[in-house]
């Protein structure tokens, strides 16, 4: 044997995701056995996400420049951002309406009491309004470099995309911090895997402390509204969202989402759709879709493509009014559901924010029923692995989408790498730069 043979590196990746799903077992057992203890435990969860979230601005910045100041025509982003947002605003509006549609039907709340303990919960979620103008002023940041300091990802995609505009005027001369952003990119992905070897002490910490806070039996009296609830993200993803992406471009979601296996585990153990969002960013990079595309809709997407969120906030709203023994009107579900598909889109994809959505939309409408939202509070945590795995899988599907509408979408690649043919390289993950250029795209 030639010893030119050059060396396979060994993948141990897996062995990380067994130790993820062994941790949510042990956490899980934990919080029923030593309910007290393991309450104590939830800074893990918090430590593990707030490390991945550390990583989020910086991946957005490297991956939205590098595909704009590397894109001949501003056109093309354009073109691959305006067809995002209607696609977004489209598929969150009929989401909300599965959701009104599903909470009329089985009417979940009927029959619960509401403690004064459950009221101060709900009360306590109700933050200050925002008018549609500190929205949008949200989205300047104060500095240039705050951007990547504040962790608001639309404030990150604002100054990546100006930054990559800007490197695209300049040409050639623009070329050197093309390459020196590059550099940086892979540096960023090394830390970020590096740190992706906590991922089971944050989800043994995480699981450990909603289960010992919320109890099992404390669940049983929900259990409709949770069912209900994962019934119609289910039925969402692979029913809507499914069929789309098979008429439209032929790609099997169930072939996508199994090669997203990983992602979906880390969700789940952490219950934040935005602890994946860096690995997504890569992994649909190395499925194929063009790396403009991806700068502009995967982070996009995180603001204003939240299917499950969508869905999330009109149940629940129909939930909490059924429990108060007021349900609202056909009037008020349509007007409450027009507010819903603009404050749906400012909600980050965080566990929680949807609780402080909810609560900020029935005060705006039905004051009268914001302290309702402590019935939820005790399941959102639960309510919130489907929340953040429909988001995901909406804003993956949306990716694939959009890549093939603009001709951004390598489609070799793709069915390799949903084959297995090409695998994810968990180490760097990033394509050699060799790689990239065998399989570039030019934009249609």
């Amino acid at each position: 044997m030639s010893s030119s043979t050059p060396k396979v590196r060994k993948d141990r990746s897996h062995y990380l995701y067994i130790g993820v799903i062994v941790a949510v077992v042990a956490g899980i057992t934990l919080g029923i056995v030593v309910p007290d203890f393991a309450v104590k435990l939830q800074p893990l969860g918090d430590l593990f996400v707030n490390l991945v979230k550390m990583m989020i601005s910086p991946v957005i910045f490297c991956t939205i420049v590098l595909g704009v100041g590397s894109v001949a025509s501003a056109a093309q982003v354009g073109k691959v951002g305006g067809l995002a947002l209607g696609y977004f605003i489209t598929m969150s509006t009929f989401a909300l309406a599965i959701g009104l549609v599903v909470g009329n039907l089985i009417k979940p709340g009927e029959g619960l009491n509401l403690t004064d303990e459950l009221r101060s919960a709900g009360a306590e979620q109700v933050g200050e309004k925002e008018s549609g103008w500190d929205f949008v002023l949200g989205i300047v940041p104060d500095t240039l470099v705050s951007a990547l300091t504040s962790g608001e990802v639309l404030q990150t995609l604002f100054v990546a995309l100006l930054f990559g505009f800007a490197l695209q005027a300049m040409g050639s001369a623009g070329q050197p911090v093309l390459t020196g952003i590059e550099h940086i990119q892979r540096v960023v992905f090394r830390i970020l895997a590096m740190i992706m070897w906590l991922a089971p002490i944050g989800a043994f910490g995480a699981m450990a402390a909603v289960v010992g806070a919320t109890g099992v039996d404390a669940l049983k009296s929900l259990a409709m509204v949770m069912i209900a609830f994962y019934i119609t993200c289910v039925l969402f993803v692979f029913g809507i969202l499914g069929t789309l992406l098979r008429v439209a471009s032929g790609v099997s979601v169930f072939s996508l989402l199994r090669y997203l296996g990983r992602e979906f585990l880390l969700i789940v153990s952490t219950s934040s759709s935005e602890s994946a969002l860096p690995r997504l960013i890569a992994k649909m990079e190395h499925a194929g879709v063009d790396r403009t595309t991806v700068g502009v809709v995967v982070p996009t997407g995180y603001s204003f493509n939240l299917d499950g969120t969508a869905i999330y906030l009109t149940m629940a709203s129909l939930f909490v009014a059924e429990a108060m023994g007021d349900p609202l009107s056909i009037g008020e579900q349509i007007s409450l559901l027009v507010f819903m598909i603009i404050a749906s889109k400012g909600a980050a994809g965080v566990s929680g924010a949807g609780l402080a959505t909810l609560a900020g939309g029935l005060n705006s409408h039905r004051p009268d029923l914001v302290e309702g939202v402590g019935l939820i509070v005790g399941i959102d945590r639960f309510m919130s692995e489907a929340r953040a795995l429909t988001n995901f899988a909406g804003n993956s599907i949306a990716t694939v989408l959009v890549g093939h509408w603009t001709g951004s979408l390598d489609r070799a690649q793709l069915d390799a790498v949903l084959a297995g043919e090409r695998p994810f390289d968990e180490a760097t993950m990033l394509d050699s730069p060799d790689e990239e250029e065998q399989r570039q795209v030019t934009p249609a």
